[in-house]
């Protein structure tokens, strides 16, 4: 089986996950945040050399003050647990998003984590963390802009390359296959830019269901599938 290089992952559904068991919505996050971590575990050992994982969206401020608050703690707990993982494995980590709005006991668990982390060489995990698309684009646009008028860009340097230097995922390569669970079909302003020529694979299975084998499934079919970036093929 051939592996992608690069697996992102909308994980959707941990509320109707717990509304189905007659379980407080704070459950199902719990679950599903196990989930990640099993899968992140597992697709080290198969060599899948990155894994991004949509944690928490710009637009997921808009919750209840209550489920944002329980998030919030639960994605701090997450993140003093994968300290210790860490020195146990040889995954790298690394954040994107904006840490506006994101406590600064929360900005300093990233920021020791990516540290502690950063000479891993096995499988890198990529949490989209306070992460929208649209904000990373203007983002981008707004530092090109910038560098620009301090004449450090000339307006003809912009092209793909440089447009991708400048977001979030900088030398991170864009995913090769996107997976949503939970019956939704759409990707929710995330990696726009960079899912120009991603493979979709979409599934009712609720995320904290999601296991290893629903993963190999997904990869499975990726694998049957031909990539053709826009161009044409004998085949086609």
């Amino acid at each position: 089986m051939q592996l992608p290089q690069h697996i992102a992952i909308i994980m959707d559904g941990n509320g109707r996950w717990a509304k189905q068991k007659k379980m407080p919505i704070s459950y199902g996050h719990k679950c599903g945040a196990d989930a990640i971590q099993n899968l992140i575990e597992e697709s080290d050992k198969l060599g899948i050399r990155y894994i991004t994982a949509y944690t928490f969206s710009t637009e997921n401020w808009k919750r209840p003050e209550s489920e944002v608050r329980y998030l919030m703690n639960l994605l701090q707990e997450f993140l003093n647990d994968t300290s210790g993982r860490l020195e146990r494995s040889n995954i790298r980590i690394k954040f994107i998003g904006s840490r506006n709005k994101l406590s600064n006991a929360m900005q300093k668990s990233m920021d020791r984590i990516e540290n502690m982390s950063s000479h891993k060489t096995g499988l890198t995990f990529i949490i989209a963390l306070n992460y929208g698309a649209r904000q990373e684009i203007i983002e981008a646009v707004q530092k090109i802009c910038t560098d620009v008028q301090k004449g450090l860009l000339k307006i003809s340097d912009i092209n793909e390359n440089l447009m991708s230097d400048y977001l979030y995922t900088k030398d991170i390569p864009d995913p090769d296959l996107i997976i949503r669970p939970s019956g939704e079909k759409r990707l929710s302003n995330f990696l726009l830019y960079q899912a120009s020529y991603s493979e979709l694979w979409f599934s009712d299975i609720l995320w904290p269901d999601f296991t290893i084998e629903h993963f190999k499934i997904a990869i499975s079919d990726y694998n049957n599938r031909k990539r053709r970036y826009g161009g044409r093929t004998d085949e086609s």
